[in-house]
């Protein structure tokens, strides 16, 4: 019986889903299980697992159903002590298992480590850092403020923790993830492995790119939590609110520079004003206001060619910076 049981969920996934297990398959960490659920994928991804010639690899096949039903049916077919998700586009470092199981066996009472991640293109170029936070034992409130785990490829999880507070929810995509981190927060320690050793695949066709879609997910979570965290922590909830919009923000800002996705970025740092009115001094509130000025008032190659010129002026990588969680 394996140790650790990986869960691949994948749809029309033929392009990347090779490499992505191939990075499993080379962990330095050997004593481990692939299970591939294919999401009723139309293009060549079953034939692309099928064609691994390594027999810790298998593929199971069901109706489309989404990604926490396929990430659940992949638990119900684990064997191992440890399960970890990996997505169909993303990729680990060979240390990823290894250091995060060493991490799990060194403090007991955890349930879950994680690592830092690193975004990639589509290409899998490397883009920049994605969330390098390093906070161990009780996360609960950092948690609550923001989804420092930052994606589902992330987490080596014990299986009788994950029996213990349940599985995906499967109404809450596409922040299925985030609900279940926090579940097991409320629990359980957590503790972190301080290197990057996921590699999260940044594609214009992702859910997370659907920003309206992600915006109510999230102020869903963040409603279903406050119902479940302690007294003291619901008066964050402004703030968990007001970093989600940071970071909806930056994403529509740093997009493709249409007028209507400019005026959603509007839209969102209103939201984030509401939450939090303090950030009108910022000034890289500023600098997406005057971004988005430039975009909306002069023609398409005109205002490219501004933002160009004025780049290090209209700068908006710093929304991320202002995102804020307490250290534990």
């Amino acid at each position: 019986m394996p140790l650790v049981s990986v869960i691949i969920p994948v749809y029309n996934g033929e392009k990347t889903i090779r490499e992505t297990i191939n990075s499993v398959l080379a962990q330095t960490f050997g004593d481990l299980e692939v299970i591939a659920i294919d999401d009723g994928s139309t293009d060549g991804t079953v034939e692309a697992i099928s064609s691994i010639a390594d027999d810790r690899v298998s593929v199971f096949s069901y109706p489309n159903a989404g990604q926490a039903a396929s990430r659940n049916r992949g638990i119900s077919r684990a064997s191992g002590e440890f399960i970890a998700f990996l997505d169909a586009d993303d990729l680990w470092t060979p240390q990823k298992l290894e250091a995060q199981l060493q991490a799990l066996k060194e403090n007991p009472d955890a349930a879950v480590a994680y690592s830092w991640s690193d975004c990639i293109d589509e290409d899998g170029n490397y883009l920049r850092p994605a969330s390098h936070v390093t906070l161990n034992g009780n996360v609960l409130e950092a948690l609550f403020l923001v989804n420092f785990i930052d994606n589902g490829s992330n987490p080596l999880i014990r299986k009788t923790a994950l029996e213990a507070v349940g599985v995906f929810d499967e109404t809450m995509p596409p922040t299925e993830d985030w609900d279940l981190w926090l579940r097991l927060a409320e629990r359980y320690p957590f503790v972190c492995v301080s290197q990057p050793h996921i590699l999260y695949r940044q594609s214009t066709s992702s859910q997370s790119a659907n920003l309206r879609r992600l915006e109510a997910a999230c102020c869903r979570c963040i409603d279903r939590a406050i119902d479940r965290v302690p007294q003291k922590l619901r008066s964050l909830e402004k703030r968990s609110r007001a970093n989600t919009y940071k970071y909806l923000a930056y994403k529509s800002l740093a997009g493709d520079l249409s007028r209507k996705n400019l005026r959603e970025a509007t839209r969102l740092l209103w939201k984030l004003i509401e939450n939090e009115p303090s950030f009108v001094r910022r000034r890289v509130f500023w600098k997406a206001i005057v971004r988005i000025a430039i975009v909306l008032a002069l023609p398409p190659n005109s205002a490219k060619m501004s933002l160009e010129r004025l780049q290090k002026w209209v700068d908006v990588e710093t929304l991320l910076v202002h995102i804020r969680i307490p250290s534990v």
